[in-house]
C-alpha cells in the first residue's frame, strides 16, 4: 500500500469506492459483494473503508447516487446539443446504451436494488432515477408530438415504455453474450426499427387508414 493510496481526501476515497462496487458487480452479483471484497479491491482494509461509508447501505446508495448523477447529466448534455427532437431521442438512446457498454455492472445494480424487497436509501434513489429518465424521456417524445413530428394522438407513455424496454433487451442480450460491441452494434439496428415504426404512425394517420 503507498502512502498516497492510504492519504486520499475522503471524497476521492469514496468515489474510488464507488467505482470498485460497480467494477466488482461487472463480473459478480451485486448481493454477494462483501465489504471485505470491496476494501480488497480498493488495498484498504474494512475498517479503513467504513470510515468513508458507515455501513454497507452507504456504499450501495453512494453507488445509486453515482448512477444517477452521472447518467443524467450525459443524457441531459447529448439530447440538448439536438435542436431535433427525434434526433435528442436518438443521442439518448445510444448514449444510454454506451454508458452500460461503459459499465457493465451499473445494471446489475440498478436490478438488484429495484427488486429488493425492502425499502431502503438505495431503493429509493433507483427508483427516483427511472423516474427522472422517464420524465425526460416524455418531454422529448410531448416536443416532437407538439412540433408535427410525431402524430398528436401518439400515447407517449407507451412510446416511453417502448423506448426503455428496448434498452432493457439489449441489457439482457449483453448478460448473455458479454459482448458490448455487438451490444451497441444492436442498438444502431434496433434504433432504426423503433425510429421508422414512429414515423410510420405519423404515415398511417396522416393516410387515413
Amino acid at each position: 500500500m503507498t502512502p498516497r493510496a492510504r492519504h486520499l481526501p475522503s471524497e476521492e476515497r469514496r468515489a474510488e469506492a464507488v467505482e470498485a462496487v460497480i467494477k466488482l458487480a461487472a463480473s459478480a452479483n451485486p448481493e454477494e459483494i462483501t465489504t471485505s471484497a470491496i476494501a480488497a479491491r480498493m488495498k484498504l482494509t474494512q475498517g479503513a473503508l467504513f470510515r468513508h461509508f458507515p455501513t454497507k447501505d452507504a456504499i450501495w446508495l453512494g453507488v445509486m447516487e453515482w448512477v444517477s448523477d452521472r447518467l443524467l447529466a450525459r443524457i441531459d448534455r447529448l439530447a440538448g446539443a439536438e435542436s431535433d427532437p427525434l434526433a435528442a431521442l436518438e443521442a439518448m438512446f445510444l448514449g444510454h446504451v454506451d454508458f452500460i457498454a461503459e459499465h457493465p455492472g451499473v445494471p446489475r445494480m440498478m436490478a438488484g436494488q429495484l427488486q429488493n424487497a425492502g425499502e431502503t436509501p438505495a431503493k429509493r434513489m433507483a427508483r427516483a432515477l427511472v423516474e427522472n429518465y422517464g420524465n425526460r424521456l416524455r418531454r422529448i417524445l410531448a416536443a416532437a408530438r407538439a412540433e408535427g413530428v410525431l402524430p398528436p394522438g401518439l400515447d407517449i407513455d407507451a412510446a416511453a415504455a417502448l423506448f426503455l424496454g428496448m434498452i432493457q433487451g439489449l441489457v439482457m442480450q449483453n448478460l448473455i453474450h458479454g459482448d458490448s460491441a455487438r451490444m451497441r452494434t444492436d442498438a444502431l439496428r434496433v434504433w432504426v426499427i423503433y425510429r421508422a415504426g414512429l414515423l410510420a404512425a405519423v404515415h398511417t394517420q396522416e393516410g387515413g387508414a
